[in-house]
């Protein structure tokens, strides 16, 4: 897992969950390299703010744990 101290410079069009809304708190994710091996995630009230680059399959045993409640 790593990071980037500015999440705006990286070259990416980011998106946020449906379930979101303006006032929300949520994050926003996009594709970080090219290959599509990498998920950058960050704070989508902070665009300028760092983001954390974590693998697919990282980012799905999260969302998973999340969803069946071990988180």
């Amino acid at each position: 897992m790593n990071h980037i101290a500015d999440a705006s410079t990286l070259p990416l069009t980011w998106w946020k969950s449906t379930y979101s809304d303006s006032t929300a708190q949520c994050v926003e994710c996009g594709i970080a390299d090219a290959a599509g091996r990498l998920v950058a995630v960050r704070d989508s009230k902070v665009p300028t703010g760092p983001a954390l680059l974590v693998g697919f399959g990282a980012l799905g045993a999260l969302v998973d744990a999340v969803r069946d409640g071990r988180m």
